[in-house]
């Protein structure tokens, strides 16, 4: 039986799809925001199900993706199912009137992105795609820095972004299944995972799009038929430069999570940033030598900013910060960069001594 609707105030929140990003971060943050409440969960494993909240009483728990739909206390869903159900499961929430927050990328290709916009679009229905990493208080702090003037005039970004993920990964125990490194499912590997992650924050901390890209993929540790590492670079729209690797080959006691911004001024530097966790550290050189370390709340999770921003925004009918148009402009941006061409230079042979 359909609920009746709740708390006008809040949100109320579905989820579908209970791997271990949902069940550590993305569901904790919905149960965090005073804008939102949980009214169900969804998942077709049911052990995955059954270990989401298993103390919890949630007023709908299934297998089923209709029975979650069709609830009346239901206003919005958080999509967090592997990237080839991306389309088909955002469209079904469309249909049924639900706003939908889908996990990055938003699908494998930029045909099927463009296909769920456009069907929450003709239904009416906000669209946001989930990178939570935008919310993180140190990146708003980036963008502070660069908005302000204090780097500079802004020449190049670099990132590194990355951990070890060989075929059998699992963080939680429930399944070995790693579709991540299935082509099938995932659509790429470390690449298509890793890297809208860092062209999303450079567009945002920059405050301008990046104009063209180009990439070399690496499969050289696991065997495994996706990438298991990538080399970007681009250029914003102003000239600035962007250098990003990304990686499923490195061990993780490595630092992997650095995020650079350099200007003519001064140099910022986040460390631990990047990923599920709040926290971290940045700091900032200024062009005498002289450093500093920027303050910022090391205490909110930046899926709780995230859920807070769309509810919010599902509430009072504001615009998102990020529209579908450029979360699109990210997966075009994937897209090229894979279909760019690489030039292999032949190695001539050392001349005899």
């Amino acid at each position: 039986m359909d609920a009746p609707a709740q708390n006008v105030d809040t949100v109320g929140w579905g989820v579908i799809g209970c791997g271990w990003v949902a069940r550590d971060f993305g569901i904790p943050a919905i149960q965090n925001a005073s804008n939102s409440r949980l009214v169900g969960l969804c998942d077709r494993d049911g052990d995955a199900l059954a270990a989401t909240l298993p103390d919890t009483s949630v007023p709908c728990r299934t297998q089923r993706t209709g029975e979650l739909l069709r609830r009346d206390d239901l206003d919005a869903v958080y999509v967090a199912t592997p990237n080839d159900s991306h389309a088909e499961l955002v469209s079904a929430c469309a249909k049924a009137g639900k706003h939908v927050l889908c996990e990055k990328p938003m699908a494998r290709t930029t045909p099927e992105a463009e296909s769920l916009v456009d069907a929450c679009r003709t239904a009416g229905v906000r669209y946001a795609t989930a990178f939570d990493q935008r919310f993180h208080p140190a990146h708003r702090r980036l963008q502070d820095l660069v908005a302000d003037g204090t780097l500079g005039t802004v020449t190049t970004v670099r990132i590194h972004y990355a951990c070890w993920t060989p075929a059998d990964w699992t963080p939680d125990g429930i399944s070995l299944d790693n579709w991540r490194v299935d082509p099938d499912r995932a659509g790429g590997g470390a690449f298509i995972d890793l890297a809208p992650h860092g062209l999303d924050l450079t567009q945002m901390i920059l405050g301008e799009p990046l104009t063209s890209v180009s990439a070399l993929l690496q499969g050289q540790v696991f065997d495994y038929p996706v990438d298991d590492g990538a080399a970007l670079i681009a250029r914003s729209e102003s000239g600035t430069l962007l250098s990003q690797s990304v990686a499923y080959n490195c061990p993780d006691v490595f630092p992997r999570r650095r995020l650079e911004v350099i200007g003519t001024e001064g140099r910022a530097l986040a460390v631990n940033t990047m990923g599920q966790d709040e926290g971290g550290e940045v700091t900032l050189t200024r062009s005498d030598g002289t450093e500093t370390a920027i303050d910022f709340d090391k205490d909110r999770s930046p899926f709780l900013g995230q859920v807070d921003a769309f509810a919010r925004s599902v509430r009072t009918g504001e615009p998102f910060p990020f529209s579908p148009a450029h979360d699109l402009h990210i997966m075009r941006l994937v897209d090229t960069a894979v279909e760019s061409p690489s030039t292999e230079v032949p190695v001539s042979p050392a001349p005899a001594a």
